[in-house]
């Protein structure tokens, strides 16, 4: 009884056997999903623009024993896509349980500052990329039997953060594609989930209180988040959120990644259409005195 309780156990607990696509995973959440889900048995494919970042991703996952594979692909343009998918379809031979739509920018500023190159660039990178990601991998998705979409969204597409109009567009349409493909593909034993980070200890968190930051050309994760951490101190707008947030921390990737992972198990094989915000309690707080 014990082995079958054990067999069962991993069973439901298990990535093992089951292969995902992670796009933007040499940094930041997209790179702790990467881990996450190659640590559960997972065979993992990720993306990333910049080859030099990519490769010394994928040395270090070698020497760590990680199993990843990558290519090369700007997400924004659409025959860097479709090679990616087929890339991919061989591969993993014409097969994949797990869709990650990770890429993002964020380009923060008020409404009527953003550009017409603003716009394209947002929509195309954070919205068209994943939309059409989806539509590439519907038919490996549909082939595995049991296929898992998770989007990165982020709370923005939920409520309102300054000079963030157009980063939250983006994120809303996400959030309802969610729903939309949960329904649509339902059918097909195609399950989809969105998770909406708040603010999260990334690269993209110094560009959001600092305009000017660049983080470290450096493909070392390390070196960019000690610039981060240089930005945020004594940073006003920085601190009235971090006023804001019950837990009374930000995030950090490693508390994303385990419920992207999560969201893919067997175990969570009655979960589709949910948009979960992972935000130490930010969204709920419109205002309770946290120091009382």
């Amino acid at each position: 009884m014990a082995s079958l309780a054990e067999e069962l156990r991993r069973m439901r607990w298990s990535l093992q056997g089951m292969t995902a696509l992670v796009t933007g995973g040499t940094r930041g959440i997209g790179r702790s999903i990467v881990e996450d889900l190659t640590r559960f048995g997972a065979s993992v494919h990720t993306c990333c623009r910049n080859e030099t970042d990519l490769n010394q991703a994928l040395i270090e996952w070698s020497k760590s024993g990680l199993q990843v594979t990558g290519s090369v692909c700007d997400v924004s343009v659409q025959l860097q896509r479709e090679k990616l998918m087929e890339e991919v379809s061989s591969l993993f031979k014409g097969k994949l349980n797990i869709l990650v739509n990770n890429v993002g920018v964020n380009i923060g500023k008020p409404t009527v500052e953003q550009t017409a190159e603003d716009f394209s660039v947002a929509m195309t990178t954070n919205f068209e990329s994943a939309y059409n990601f989806c539509q590439l991998a519907y038919p490996l998705l549909k082939n595995s039997g049991q296929g898992s979409i998770i989007f990165i969204s982020s709370v923005t597409g939920e409520t309102v953060i300054k000079s963030s109009s157009l980063y939250s567009a983006t994120k809303a349409a996400l959030n309802q594609t969610t729903k939309y493909l949960a329904c649509e593909w339902a059918k097909d034993n195609i399950r989809v989930n969105c998770i909406a980070p708040g603010i999260t200890r990334t690269s993209m968190l110094g560009k959001w209180v600092k305009d000017d930051f660049q983080p470290s050309s450096s493909a070392d994760e390390r070196m960019t988040i000690s610039l981060v951490d240089k930005v945020l101190e004594n940073n006003k707008t920085f601190a009235d959120v971090l006023s804001r947030i019950p837990l009374q921390r930000i995030a950090e990737p490693d508390d994303i990644s385990p419920l992207v992972t999560f969201l893919c198990l067997p175990a969570a094989s009655y979960i589709t259409g949910q948009i979960i915000c992972v935000d130490g309690g930010w969204i709920i707080n419109c205002f309770y005195p946290l120091n009382d």
